[in-house]
C-alpha cells in the first residue's frame, strides 16, 4: 500500500495553497519561470488540479489549505473528440460546447451516440461509478454552450432554481428575409404536438414562451440576430422566428426546405452566466459567433461558395 501511495504522489507535482488568491497567480508565483501562455496551456491541456479535481478556469479562487497539483502524466487527462469540447469542469459541474449534429441526450426513438454518452465515457475512465446529470438540452442542430453536474444534488439543484441561478443565456441565429425591427419580443403559448411545437398567439392551455431579439447586422437576404431566452421551451427559438416571418436559415421543419446554404440549422447558444450552485460564485461563458453565420450576410462573387 505504501509503493502505491507513493507512486501515485509521484504522479503530481504537489503545492500548498497557504493565502487566498486566483489559480493564475498562484501558478505565476510557484512557477515564475513560466510565461501566462506557458501557463493558461497547462489548464487547456486539463493537468491542472485542485484537491483532486482537474481545473481550466484560470481565476478559480484558491483558499488556505487548498492543494494544487500539477500532472506529470499529460496525456491521460486530456479529452478531445471532434463534436464537442469541454470549457469548464470542477467538482460539480462540467461546461461544454456542443456541435452541430450531436444529441445532447438520448431519447426513446433515439438511442445514438449523444453529449452525454461521450462525457460519461470520459468520466467513468477514472471511476466506473461517475457520470454527467441532465440540467437543459440543445437540440441535434443546434451548436453551443450548455452544461451537466455531475451529481444528482447538484441537478436538482440547478432544475430547481434555474430562473434564479441562470442570469445570462443568449443565442446567435441567421434568419431568413432582413427583420423590420431592430429589437423586439415575441410571446406565444407553445404546445408540444410531438413531431413539432404548435404556437399560438392566445393562451390555448400551452405553455407560456417569451424570447426577446436584437438585429444585429442584414444583408444579403439574411439577417444576424441575437435571441435571448426568457423562458425555455422545446424549440423555441425556432418557432419564434417563425412567428415573425423569418424562420432560422437550415430549419426544414420551422422554416424553408431549400434554403439551406451552410447545410445546418443556423443557431448556436454562444453565451451561459450563471451562479455556481455551490460555491455561488459568478461564471460566466462566451464563444465567438460562427464564422459561416456572417459570411452569410456577405454578397458571394458567382465563383466562390460557401463551404
Amino acid at each position: 500500500m505504501k509503493n502505491n501511495y507513493a507512486r501515485a504522489q509521484s504522479k503530481f507535482t504537489n503545492y500548498n495553497v497557504h493565502e487566498p488568491m486566483e489559480l493564475m497567480e498562484f501558478l505565476s508565483s510557484v512557477m515564475p519561470q513560466a510565461s501566462r501562455t506557458k501557463l493558461k496551456s497547462l489548464l487547456q491541456k486539463r493537468i491542472v488540479h485542485v484537491d483532486n479535481t482537474i481545473i481550466t478556469q484560470y481565476n478559480f479562487p484558491l483558499k488556505p489549505g487548498m492543494k494544487v497539483q500539477i500532472s506529470r502524466e499529460k496525456g491521460k487527462h486530456e479529452f478531445h473528440h471532434n463534436l464537442l469540447k469541454i470549457i469548464y469542469e470542477d467538482a460539480y459541474l462540467i461546461v461544454v460546447e456542443k456541435k452541430e449534429g450531436l444529441l445532447s441526450v438520448s431519447t426513446e426513438r433515439q438511442k445514438e451516440r449523444t453529449a452525454m454518452h461521450i462525457l460519461n465515457e470520459y468520466l467513468g475512465r477514472k471511476n466506473k461509478r461517475n457520470q454527467v446529470y441532465v440540467v437543459h438540452r440543445l437540440d441535434r442542430d443546434t451548436s453551443g454552450i450548455m452544461m451537466f453536474a455531475k451529481d444528482e444534488q447538484t441537478q436538482h439543484t440547478l432544475r430547481d432554481n434555474w430562473h434564479n441561478i441562470v442570469t445570462d443565456r443568449r443565442y446567435v441565429a441567421v434568419v431568413a428575409g432582413e427583420m423590420e425591427r431592430d429589437n423586439g419580443i415575441v410571446r406565444s403559448w407553445l404546445t408540444d404536438k410531438t413531431l413539432y411545437v404548435a404556437s399560438s398567439p392566445v393562451n390555448d392551455g400551452g405553455k407560456e414562451s417569451v424570447t426577446h431579439y436584437r438585429t444585429i447586422k442584414r444583408g444579403n437576404g439574411f439577417s444576424l440576430v441575437e435571441l435571448i431566452l426568457e423562458t425555455g421551451r422545446k424549440n423555441q427559438i425556432r418557432v419564434h422566428m417563425q412567428d415573425l416571418g423569418h424562420p432560422v436559415v437550415g430549419d426544414g421543419r420551422y422554416g424553408f426546405e431549400d434554403l439551406n446554404p451552410l447545410n445546418r440549422l443556423c443557431l448556436h447558444a454562444f453565451k451561459l452566466c450563471f451562479r455556481h450552485p455551490v460555491t455561488g460564485e459568478r461564471l460566466h461563458f462566451e464563444t465567438p459567433y460562427p464564422a459561416d453565420f456572417k459570411r452569410l450576410l456577405i454578397k458571394q462573387k458567382t465563383s466562390e461558395k460557401i463551404q
